[in-house]
Order: structure tokens, then sequence, then C-alpha cells
């Protein structure tokens, strides 16, 4: 086939083994031409070399990067904890969960993203992969206007939704409306993130989050106590600082993306945002139903008082350390992931993922050891009420048995999501997730809050077991979907 005659978009599947690569259709505008005027140089090719190395090499910047937004988010609930008291780390923990659903929405645009400039980078389309990262950034933004303005419109039903305290909504309210309006500037963020990753770099966005990180730590408690000459925002500083963590990093990146021109902006092509959307709708359908489960979850929760809540606040601050390392072990095997099938290299793909996993649920079992024998150290780092210690601690050493398996879902779940293959862990996740509503109810009434915490980890445990399922039956090896090659 002539370039001249290129068809406006291609179908993204392993092809038959009698198509040799060669025979495979290349852009003008890429593939020779980036050797020889050396573009995009920053793009780091995943599809040679030892696996185990190229595992490692990608996803300890990726891991080290949600670190560091772990580190800003444990240092953010101290403030909160030890300063405004179980009230307020109660209104950031419900609050939490509507957070997750907007996330869940910038990941629609991150899963997507990685999926399609991965696999354009593997087929050495770069100007393709560009172009995507162009498209991605207006989707994210835009989507993020819409959910801002429904959300800041609807704060007294978000919060009447979860039957929380008076108390307690008014402080959620503060937090949450201020965190809606910097949406814009996160989402933008998920998608620049993306674009890194998908190219093979993970080291910079890691950079870009180490500068900011460290001044938001330095904002969190001026602005939460009103020090020196800074206003006294109180709950709404720790939301302000998360913004400056997230906001700063988008801006940066947007100008390092435009100098190694690995965006180039243009008018969006409707069949790479269907293409994004077709990929990563799943994965925000998961994070949104997982979201609301929350939500009803946290009306059985209610009814054991502010202990409980702020509980399971302290306990998703403690488990979100493992939980990291296996998001950013997935992030890593996303993009691996990607650009081999972009390549070709099937087999090369699936090892890949599993090394990933090898190394996250490793750690997860040193986290799920300190997890359980520190629990009462952990959750005063957080409080000093004895309630709130007591019922952290219980809940932490209950949801220790998933932690070492949460690294095998994340990653999995991540690797699938590189895949384009996001349909099938939407449909396990969801489903396993929403049994919680029920089990819990029934679980609370015999056994109160540890029969609650109980159906979290069996639950959670019962997700990273059904990804390894998932991946191992393979058929993500067989997806096909297409986006344009402008």
């Amino acid at each position: 086939m002539s370039e001249s005659v290129l068809p406006e978009s291609v179908a993204l599947t392993r092809p038959p083994d009698t198509n040799p690569a060669a025979a495979l259709p290349m852009d003008a505008r890429d593939g020779l031409a980036t050797a020889i005027t050396g573009e995009y140089a920053s793009v780091t090719s995943l599809v040679s070399g030892s696996l185990t190395s190229t595992v490692a090499a990608v996803a300890l910047p990726a891991v080290a990067s949600t670190m560091l937004m772990t580190l800003f988010a444990t240092v953010d609930a101290f403030w909160v904890g030890t300063r405004i008291g179980p009230v307020g780390l109660a209104a950031v923990s419900t609050s939490i969960f509507w957070v997750w659903m907007l996330i869940s929405c910038a990941e629609m645009v991150s899963v997507g993203l990685t999926a399609v400039a991965a696999r354009r980078h593997g087929e050495r389309l770069h100007r393709a992969a560009a172009r995507a990262v162009s498209d991605a950034l207006f989707l994210s933004v835009a989507v993020a206007v819409v959910l801002a303005v429904v959300g800041i419109s609807h704060l007294d039903a978000l919060f009447g939704i979860m039957h929380t305290p008076p108390d307690v909504t008014a402080l959620g309210k503060s937090y949450l409306g201020t965190y809606l309006l910097g949406a814009p500037l996160i989402f933008g963020f998920f998608a620049i993130d993306a674009a890194f990753r998908a190219a093979g770099d993970t080291r910079t966005p890691f950079l870009l989050l180490l500068g900011c990180v460290l001044a938001a730590l330095a904002l969190d408690p001026v602005l939460i106590l009103g020090l020196g000459p800074a206003p006294h925002l109180g709950i709404a500083g720790a939301a302000v600082a998360t913004i400056f963590t997230r906001s700063v990093a988008f801006l940066i990146g947007i100008v390092i993306l435009v100098r190694r021109r690995m965006v180039i902006f243009g008018p969006p092509a409707l069949d790479t945002l269907r293409a994004i959307v077709r990929v990563g709708l799943p994965t925000a359908v998961t994070g949104v139903v997982f979201s609301n489960i929350y939500v009803f979850l946290t009306r059985t929760t209610t009814k054991f008082g502010t202990p409980a809540l702020a509980a399971l606040g302290v306990g998703h601050r403690v488990e979100s350390w493992s939980y990291m390392v296996g998001v950013g072990f997935g992030a890593a095997a996303a993009a691996i992931v990607g650009q081999n099938l972009g390549a070709r290299q099937v087999d090369r793909a699936e090892r890949s993922a599993w090394i990933a996993t090898g190394f996250a649920m490793t750690i997860g079992l040193v986290a799920a050891i300190a997890e359980y024998t520190l629990a009462t150290t952990f959750a005063r780092m957080f409080t000093n009420d004895p309630l709130v210690i007591a019922e952290s601690a219980r809940y932490l050493r209950i949801g220790a048995i998933s932690t070492l398996f949460a690294g095998a879902e994340l990653v999995l779940e991540g690797a699938l999501g590189g895949a384009g293959d996001t349909l099938p862990p939407m449909i396990t996740s969801t489903t396993l997730t929403a049994l919680r509503i029920p089990l819990a109810a029934w679980a609370a009434t015999r056994w109160g809050t540890s029969g609650i915490w109980w159906t979290i980890s069996l639950t959670a445990l019962g997700r990273g077991v059904a990804m390894m399922g998932l991946w191992k039956w393979g058929r993500w090896k067989r997806v096909v979907w297409a986006t344009s090659t402008r």
C-alpha cells in the first residue's frame, strides 16, 4: 500500500502471523523521518532489552511519583486530624469518596490516552501520538469543567446522600467545594502524566511532582493554620494545597511537552476522542461505581459514629502507601504493554505484566506485615483520639490480608488498560465491589464495624485474584480499535 492512499484510520491489533512487520503501513510524517531529524528524541522505546530491567526502569520513577502524592496526602491528613480534629478528618474522609469519582473520570482520559499514544509510539507514529495528546487535553479539561459546575451546585445533596452529621457536612462542603474549583487543572495533569508515560518517560512527571509536592508540603500548614501573613483557611486550605500540587505540574508539563514536540495542538479528531473514551470509559465507570458504593457504605458506617468515619479515612491513608506502589507499577505496565503490542511483540507484553505484578506483590507482602504489626502506631500518626485510634487499628489489621493482592489488581488492571481491554476488568471489579453494600449491611448487624472492615478486605482480595485470571485468559491479545493517523 502506498503512503498516499493510507486510510484515515487503521485497526490496532495483533496481526496474523502471515503478515510480516515490513508490510505494516508507515505514516510518511513519522518513522524514518523521525530517525533523520531527531524529533521526539525523548520517547523511550520499551520494546527491546531485558524485561526485568525495563520494568524496573519505567516503574521506579512512576512509583516514586505516586509515593510523593501519598506523602502529601498523609501529611495533609496529619494536619487536619491533629489541628482540626476528628470532625475534620471525617469531613475529608467523606469528601474523598466524591473526589475519587472525579479522579475516575480523569482516569478515563488518562487510561485511554496511554493506550492510544503508547500503541502509536510502538508503531513509530510519534506525530500521531502527539496529536492524540492534544485531543486528550481538550477532552480532560472539558469534562472537568462540566463536573465542577455540577458538583458545586449540588454540594448539599452530595453530603445529604451520605447522612453525615451537620458538623462533618459543613467542613466537608468547604473542602470539596474548594477542590472542585481546581478540577480542570487537576484533570489536565492526568493527561500530561499519561502523555509522558505513554512515551516511556516516567522520570519527567516524577521531577514535576517532586518540586510541586515539596512546595505544597510547606504550603499546607501555612494555609490551614494561617501562619504569618497567610489567611486562616482551615480545612479549605488543605484543598488549596492539593490543587496547587497538581495545577503547577500541569502548566509546567505543557511547556515541556511543547518543547519536546510531544504534543501538537490542533482541532480534536472525533475518531481519536472516541478511541480514548472507548478504552478509558470502562475504567471510569469502575471508579464511579466504586465511589458510589463507598458513599452508600458510608451510610452504614455512619451508624457507628464519627470515630468509625474517621477510622475509614485513617485506614485509607495508611493503605494508600502500598496501594500507590501498585498504581506506579500499573502505570509502567500500561506503557510497556501498549508499546509492545504496537510493535507486535505480544509475548513480551504478557511477560512484562507478570514481572511488574511480582515486584508489586513482593512490596505488598512487606506492607501487609507492617500494617498488621504497627496498626496502632500508624493510627496515632493522624489523631490523638483514643476511640479513633482503636477503630483505625482494627481496620488496618483486618485490611492487611488484602494488601498483598492489591498489587496484582492494580498492575494487571493497568496492563489491561494499556492493551485497550478495559471492559472485562470493569465488569469484574464493579461486581465484586458492589457486593460490599449488602454484605456490609448484613455483617455490621452481626459484628459491628469489624463486619464492615472484613467485607472491604475480602472483596479487595477477590479483585486481585480476578485480575490475575483475566490476564491469564488472554482476551486482551485480540482487542481491535482504531484512531486517526493524522
